[in-house]
């Protein structure tokens, strides 16, 4: 048996390993609630340049060369949504350019590198610019910024950019999904034999008599190795964010069609809202609409209803008073979320009509009818 005191000390201790673990679980809340905004806005970095998540570092590369240029404050002047387009670009090839900093971002995502880099007691986020110039071995791929009239850098031949469409219900563009798509490509593949490559023009010129020169051109090439395209299925995962529109496109680096000696051209996947007779709402913009019909007795009395939404939710409808055929209800925030802005959401509106009574009154309730709203209360 236990002494009062004994059982006053237990009592005491229990309490007090309760109240530690409650205040435990108050501290996880609250660094959850002050990490949220952070995963939320985590960023993408394959989505940025274009790329699968299996991409390889050829493709990365080369991900990066095409944006890096397209949006280079030295060629888009005085445009600041090209200026912070060109750091994403930058901040995403420095973490997916390198191996380790990659594994960690597959793994933990952005947070998780930004605390990986904090332990280290390294900042993240090199300076664009640097990147740049490191990426080009110090220089300038066009002839500004500084760079003393160097020409333009060739722009290497590209095969043919492939745009095909994928067909999403508004509950699927509501929400976001994720689909496996399988297309059938052209593949670059080993054959017997060699071919002429990497074929260039130069110019000769040629003593035609004393003091006489002709100059012309003449097309040298290389020996290479023979290569036959050959017909694939290529699986791809595509991720659809909530909010996309229809006519938004998807790209995929590098996915299109292949060119000998040159590059693949990029696939472009074109979104296109379908509608299925299941789902009651329609899309304007980033709102929706939806019709409900009521009764008479609802329309004169008022109601209570619940509508169900796209993500399964119920919103709950309370209305007092009259209701006219046309009338429309503002429900705020309980539209379509805006694409890239997290939290964000347009509006809902219901669209109200009244259903009538398929039969005549007879003549005691068409006689109560009349007198009730023949009362001035009830004059229009």
């Amino acid at each position: 048996f236990f002494s009062a005191r004994s059982e006053f000390a237990i009592h005491h201790t229990l309490g007090s390993v309760h109240g530690t673990m409650a205040f435990s679980r108050l501290l996880s809340v609250l660094f959850l609630l002050c990490l949220w905004p952070a995963l939320v806005l985590a960023k993408d970095f394959y989505a940025t340049l274009g790329l699968a998540r299996g991409a390889t570092d050829a493709q990365i590369k080369k991900a990066y060369r095409k944006l890096a240029v397209q949006y280079h404050p030295d060629k888009n002047k005085g445009d600041e949504a090209a200026t912070a387009k060109f750091a994403e670009i930058s901040s995403a090839y420095e973490v997916l350019s390198d191996e380790k900093k990659r594994k960690i971002y597959d793994r933990h995502g952005e947070e998780g590198l930004k605390q990986h880099e904090a332990q280290e007691g390294r900042g993240g986020g090199g300076d664009p610019s640097d990147i740049f110039s490191a990426f080009f071995g110090g220089g300038n791929p066009f002839g500004f910024g500084g760079m003393g009239g160097q020409e333009e850098e060739e722009q290497e031949k590209r095969g043919e950019t492939v745009r095909t469409e994928i067909q999403l219900n508004l509950q699927e563009l509501y929400l976001g999904t994720s689909l496996r798509i399988t297309r059938d490509k052209n593949v670059i593949k080993p054959a017997k034999g060699t071919r002429k490559c990497k074929c260039r023009a130069k110019m000769r010129t040629k003593q035609i008599g004393p003091g006489m020169f002709q100059q012309f051109q003449v097309q040298e090439c290389e020996e290479c190795p023979n290569v036959k395209l050959v017909r694939e299925s290529e699986f791809l995962t595509v991720d659809v964010d909530p909010g996309m529109k229809d006519g938004q496109e998807l790209s995929f680096f590098e996915h299109g069609e292949p060119l000998i000696d040159g590059d693949h051209g990029d696939l472009k996947l074109i979104v296109r809202e379908v509608s299925v007779p299941e789902i009651k709402f329609r899309r304007d913009g980033n709102d929706l609409h939806y019709d409900l019909t009521i009764t008479l007795t609802e329309a004169l009395v008022g109601f209570g209803k619940a509508i169900m939404h796209l993500d399964g939710r119920k919103v709950k409808l309370n209305v007092g008073g009259v209701t006219r055929p046309g009338d429309v209800q503002r429900i705020a925030n309980e539209g379509m979320p805006v694409y890239n802005s997290a939290g964000r959401r347009g509006n809902m509106f219901v669209h109200y009509s009244v259903s009538f009574p398929d039969k005549s009154l007879g003549a005691d309730d068409a006689k109560k009818v009349r007198d009730l709203f023949s009362k001035t209360s009830f004059r229009l």
